[in-house]
């Protein structure tokens, strides 16, 4: 595991104190994977080796198996997810009536399983949410990430873009000065990306397992030493919906890997 205080002292070496953050102009943005080396790229494109894969597999067979006191599967409702789910993932965090706030399709899921299986809510970050994440994103592999566009969306896009921006933490960083300002260098070996969430959840070979765009984010705010933002906190929600939606038009990679 990365020593923070290396990570402080190269962000500061990169940075320097004169420069300003900026976004990145829509033409310019790219996924994660532009920055990968052969080896990890290669492991994502082939199904056979991407170790994500496994996870998509349990969420196939999860997606039909009846569950809660209504007895139903996901297919009950959906059908053949390679057809119903097709683009889903790509609209997601989504507005949401009844809440009248977004959602992430973690939240989709569990609201689902409350409302039409009467299950009980899956925990975040656990295996069978992560599965049936996977599944569905994996059914949008190639499609344009369009969230962001409901007009309802925009006051917390804006919540987003603020966070992301917000410097935070006893090392006082935000997430624009590795993302934006930053980007295509390397900190402690590793390659600074965009930022570009198009491949969620992704199998990382750091944590030897696949995870949510949540526990990445709450990773990097623990790396500057910040209080990290519970679980489905309307912070994270909004964060990843700003993500997502300066992602739009990058096709879906799920489940991508990275480092």
């Amino acid at each position: 595991m990365i020593a923070w205080r290396a990570i402080a002292a190269a962000i500061l070496l990169v940075t320097g104190p004169a420069l300003l953050a900026g976004e990145i102009p829509s033409d310019a943005r790219r996924s994660g994977y532009a920055f990968m080396g052969p080896d990890t790229r290669a492991m994502q494109d082939d199904d056979t080796a991407n170790p994500g894969m496994l996870f998509v597999l349990d969420g196939e067979q999860l997606w039909k198996k009846t569950t809660g006191t209504a007895e139903k599967a996901c297919a009950d409702c959906h059908g053949d997810a390679r057809g119903s789910m097709k683009g889903v993932a790509a609209r997601y965090p989504a507005f949401d009536k009844a809440l009248g706030r977004p959602i992430t399709l973690d939240q989709r899921i569990n609201l689902c399983r409350a409302n039409h299986q009467q299950a009980t809510p899956l925990p975040y970050e656990s295996r069978d949410l992560l599965a049936l994440s996977a599944f569905v994103g994996r059914q949008s592999r190639g499609v344009p990430i369009t969230a962001g566009e409901d007009p309802q969306l925009e006051p917390f896009v804006e919540q987003g873009r603020k966070l992301f921006m917000q410097r935070e933490g006893q090392l006082n960083l935000a997430c624009t000065n590795c993302h934006d300002d930053n980007f295509d260098k390397r900190l402690a070996g590793a390659p600074i990306t965009q930022g570009q969430p198009a491949g969620y959840p992704l199998y990382r070979l750091e944590w030897q397992t696949l995870g949510s765009l949540e526990r990445r984010l709450r990773s990097c705010m623990s790396g500057v030493r910040a209080q990290a933002y519970d679980y489905g906190s309307p912070e994270l929600v909004a964060l990843e919906l700003y993500l997502m939606s300066r992602a739009r038009g990058l096709p879906m990679e799920t489940p991508a890997v990275r480092p």
